[in-house]
């Protein structure tokens, strides 16, 4: 395993750019956020433009030779899919475009977001149809490529172990699987005890990874909570929170994990730009690299 990072919470933490956050903390990956016009951040902006195409052979060609001359490598791309939009066949061909495009420069994985509109209004086999469908394209569509997929626990369904098994158990194919974010079982109100439970039977389902973490009241943690329950004000930094990743780790090595660890604090905001939040992002570094 690996420690790598978000590209949206390395430059909220304050740095100018990608190759600066990772080289300061001594990262190997990124996660680049694909953006809907299917660009993504250079890593090194000041070798060109801010941002670079994924299809387009020169900027597929200069995020290459960025990463090479970086030491940077790419974890994966964070796709925001919404499968239960109307232009279901526009969302999939932006889908399968970022998978090409992670094919050729070797990134890990692509995030697939689990939520979806409407999934609050349908029942469980009605909803695993509909994502399960357009998955299956998907998949299809780019049988041809290594590329990965890792569907991540977010939002009201995708912290649902059920509605995540049901997929795998659909697929029948090694590259879809899960993109395992450690904080978000328990921000949806599962007690800690069960985030373990769960964490520990998905395991061997993991594509990828995001990495925070929640500091909630003694008396609470190992109780059912609401979904999202005062997340803004007990969100912590990755060493300070109740989850115990030194042990998420373990599952996933026992399961057979060698992927990324990347970091997505989502508590910088409580804390001054600058110093104070550097600070913050250097000492979740150090805890994720010691313990992969």
């Amino acid at each position: 395993m690996y420690a790598a990072i978000r590209d949206g919470v390395l430059l909220h933490a304050g740095y100018e750019s990608i190759a600066e956050g990772l080289a300061d903390l001594g990262l190997e990956g990124i996660e680049l956020d694909v953006a809907r016009d299917l660009t993504v951040a250079a890593v090194d902006p000041s070798a060109g433009p801010a941002r670079l195409s994924l299809v387009t052979d020169e900027g597929l060609a200069a995020m290459k030779s960025q990463c090479e001359a970086t030491g940077t490598r790419i974890c994966g791309f964070l796709m925001a899919n919404n499968f239960g939009v109307e232009d279901l066949g526009g969302e999939i061909a932006w889908v399968v475009a970022a998978a090409k495009a992670a094919d050729a420069l070797g990134a890990d994985a692509v995030r697939i977001d689990a939520i979806m509109h409407g999934e609050r209004d349908l029942p469980l086999e009605k909803r695993q149809d509909i994502f399960f469908g357009a998955m299956a394209r998907i998949l299809e569509k780019s049988a041809d490529w290594d590329t990965q997929f890792g569907i991540e626990n977010h939002g009201y369904q995708g912290n649902d172990p059920a509605f995540l098994k049901g997929i795998f158990e659909r697929a029948g194919d090694p590259r879809l699987g899960l993109t395992m974010d450690t904080g978000n079982f328990y921000w949806a109100g599962h007690p800690i005890s069960r985030v373990y439970e769960i964490l520990e039977e998905l395991a061997p389902h993991a594509k990828h990874t995001h990495v925070k973490n929640i500091q909630y009241p003694a008396d609470l943690r190992d109780t059912k909570r609401e979904l999202g329950w005062e997340y803004g004000k007990y969100v912590s930094p990755i060493p300070d929170g109740d989850i115990d990743h030194g042990k998420v780790v373990g599952f996933l090595k026992a399961a057979g994990y060698t992927g990324d660890f990347t970091i997505e604090d989502e508590s910088l905001g409580k804390y001054a730009e600058g110093e104070e939040r550097l600070s913050v992002i250097r000492r979740d570094a150090e805890y994720v690299k010691g313990i992969v």
